[in-house]
């Protein structure tokens, strides 16, 4: 994504509404309250209620980017003549994500990678271009099992973002980090005033006290790689997935994870007409690896774990020079048994 010389503004927190307001040519997003306990980005539906100091959401952001389901293409064939095909590439309405943490926007830096860089893929493409991400600086650990600064990321780190907010006392530092970010600021008019050398001192003075908040460790990042790849047949990878029950939650809710299946859903037999569907799976699914032959390379449990942990920390940087890991923690709060990958990277991923 093209960047741009950083834009400083302040925002007065009692104008964050407003200025929401003047982006009624887009759909707009916010993390929200959606059960107990439970934030999820929803669509704004009152700006003057949206709240910015959440916790991590339970789903990533990588849905409006990466859906859970999504149609490549309908078909159809009248008795005798041949089969039509319909491609059907995403032109979704422009769109403003606010409230993304700097973890899962270097989330969404990963799955650039995937669908943008060897490999382009069209669907992923035309949905990233449609929206425009406004990342909040996290004060404080939005999770308990945070540990992005673990896995070479920041509370303020910048990446996969077009704007990034920082809540001061009273107002937001907002920077503007791509065009984009910058044409969504120049929207808001005079509701913004240049930051000047204090808010600035500010701002610096809230990132360097967010890293100094204590995170989960993984000592010796550099080395987990090679760590891992000697450990690969360690009757340890068994032992630490006798509790796994295969509900591949960890991938699912995972800000990088992007393996997927393809089927053919037939929706009329008589003129035959179809789908070809794209759907999220799991390497912690059986079936993902299982062979036509029977055969299944990937049968147990331990090898599985293996596959989630080597990807995300061995065969990600073999190919890509950097971890796929951003540190959310969300397998780790989540995970319904207390698989815990840091605490596999502290047994596994280390000489």
């Amino acid at each position: 994504m093209t960047k741009t010389v950083a834009m400083e503004k302040m925002l007065n927190k009692a104008d964050l509404a407003a200025w929401m307001g003047k982006l009624d040519s887009h759909r707009l997003f916010s993390p929200a309250l959606e059960d107990e306990d439970v934030w999820n980005y929803m669509p704004v539906e009152e700006a003057a209620k949206v709240l910015l100091n959440h916790p991590n959401t339970v789903r990533p952001p990588k849905g409006f980017v990466f859906p859970q389901r999504e149609v490549l293409y309908e078909y159809s064939q009248v008795p005798g003549e041949a089969p039509v095909l319909n491609e059907t590439l995403p032109d979704p309405a422009p769109a403003v994500v606010f409230g993304v943490r700097p973890c899962d926007s270097r989330g969404l830096v990963r799955q650039d990678i995937v669908f943008t860089k060897e490999y382009e893929d069209p669907y992923y493409q035309g949905r990233r271009a449609k929206v425009i991400y406004v990342g909040q600086a996290c004060n404080q650990p939005p999770s308990p099992n945070c540990f992005c600064m673990s896995v070479g990321g920041s509370p303020c780190a910048e990446d996969g973002l077009d704007v990034l907010m920082t809540e001061l006392d009273g107002k937001y530092h907002v920077k503007a980090l791509t065009p984009r970010g910058s044409e969504l600021l120049a929207k808001g008019g005079e509701l913004f005033k240049d930051a000047q050398a204090a808010d600035k001192a500010a701002v610096e003075k809230a990132h360097a006290s967010a890293k100094a908040h204590p995170q989960r460790p993984i000592k010796d990042l550099g080395k987990v790689a090679g760590a891992l790849k000697a450990n690969f047949d360690s009757p340890a990878w068994d032992e630490m997935a006798k509790a796994c029950i295969g509900c591949g939650i960890c991938t699912f809710l995972c800000p990088t994870c992007h393996c997927f299946d393809i089927s053919d859903e037939v929706k009329c037999s008589s003129p035959c007409k179809g789908e070809r569907v794209r759907t999220w799976d799991s390497c912690q699914f059986p079936d993902f690896t299982m062979h036509t032959s029977g055969h299944n390379p990937r049968e147990t449990l331990g090898s599985r774990l293996r596959q989630r942990v080597c990807h995300k920390f061995l065969y990600f940087v073999e190919n890509h020079d950097t971890q796929q890991c951003t540190g959310c923690g969300r397998c780790v709060s989540l995970c319904p048994v207390g698989i815990d990958i840091v605490s596999v990277v502290e047994r596994l991923g280390q000489p």
